[in-house]
């Protein structure tokens, strides 16, 4: 078994590296400190761009995977699934990106 980063210190530093590149990061919902799951919202000048979860790969690495409604959905679809993911899992971190390329910027931070 190797060891892992606590979750309170990936998402420091990946709202750090945000907005290092001049973006916005916020944490909306704070979960376990040490195992908690980590969802990202990803927005681009406001505009939603996706919903994606840190998931094991299998092979001792970490994935994001795309979660959720799609973009083209209605606002409050993407507000009901958070708030059901909130409700089956306290834990849970919820972190708000705003910047161009969250997603990619997110994966090369936590992953």
């Amino acid at each position: 078994m190797t060891a892992r980063l606590a979750t309170h210190m990936l998402v420091g530093a990946l709202i750090r590296r945000v907005q290092n590149e001049g973006g916005f990061a916020m944490v909306l919902h704070r979960g376990d400190p040490i195992s908690g799951v980590i969802l990202l919202q990803c927005l681009e000048k406001g505009e939603q761009t996706g919903l994606f979860e840190r998931i094991s790969d299998y092979t001792e690495g970490y994935t994001l995977a795309s979660c959720g409604p799609k973009e083209s959905s209605a606002p409050h679809e993407m507000a009901e699934y958070i708030a059901r993911r909130r409700r089956s899992d306290p834990d849970l971190w919820l972190i708000e990106l705003d910047i161009a390329d969250a997603e990619r910027l997110a994966a090369e931070s936590l992953c």
